[in-house]
């Protein structure tokens, strides 16, 4: 149900609008585990660089394995991101769930390995061919042994996700009273991930 503003909170430090949406009081190993169960459900986000004397890029990208909080892409090693991140390792991944409205933003640090990393043929699947294509040289033909098969491994130092609490029709008649009431829509929950989270997680991949 929407919730009423008080007059006491109008001075609040931080806009109570906002603060009713955080999630401080489910126990972090709840919020670890529907972190995962929420993400594991987005299989296509988007990756996002920094491009010197522009700021952020952002391209779609298939997760090829999350390891605890830490993600995992195959790609060609020629596209701009490569050099972004030669530069700038900062990075963010996010992923969103239209139908739910579940979201999830990692951000975190880059690093890049070339084709010789062992990862590449453990996770290469026969899918990953048609973003490469075969150049018919007997060499850049898309398989796992491609040079221009590379990684991106973005280990996570913070991570913020929403999980929706209402259905497609709550969230509709949520909205619809906050909006008549002048209350608050409570749809869901906000928690975030910090480091000290994070480095536990690693210590106990799930």
């Amino acid at each position: 149900m929407p919730e009423p503003l008080k007059a006491s909170e109008v001075n609040s430090q931080t806009d109570p609008s906002v603060a009713k949406q955080w999630d401080n009081e489910t126990p972090k190993d709840k919020q670890i585990d529907e972190f995962y169960k929420t993400v594991d459900g987005m299989k296509i986000g988007l990756l996002t660089t920094i491009r010197e004397g522009l700021g952020p890029v952002s391209r779609s990208m298939a997760v090829a394995k999350r390891e605890g909080p830490d993600f995992l892409f195959l790609a060609n090693k020629h596209p701009n991101k490569f050099s972004d991140l030669e530069k700038n390792k900062q990075a963010q991944v996010t992923f969103q769930n239209s139908s739910s409205q579940d979201w999830v933003s990692v951000t975190g640090v880059c690093t890049t390995s070339s084709n010789d990393d062992p990862r590449i043929k453990y996770l290469y699947s026969k899918g990953t061919a048609a973003w490469f294509g075969d150049l018919g040289d007997g060499v850049h033909n898309g398989t796992a042994e491609d040079p221009r098969m590379a990684l991106i491994e973005v280990k996570a130092n913070y991570i913020c996700y929403w999980k929706s609490t209402v259905s497609s029709l709550g969230f509709i008649k949520e909205v619809a009273q906050a909006s008549l009431t002048g209350q608050v829509a409570i749809t869901g929950v906000q928690r975030q991930l910090v480091q000290e989270d994070i480095e536990a997680m690693r210590k106990t991949p799930s």
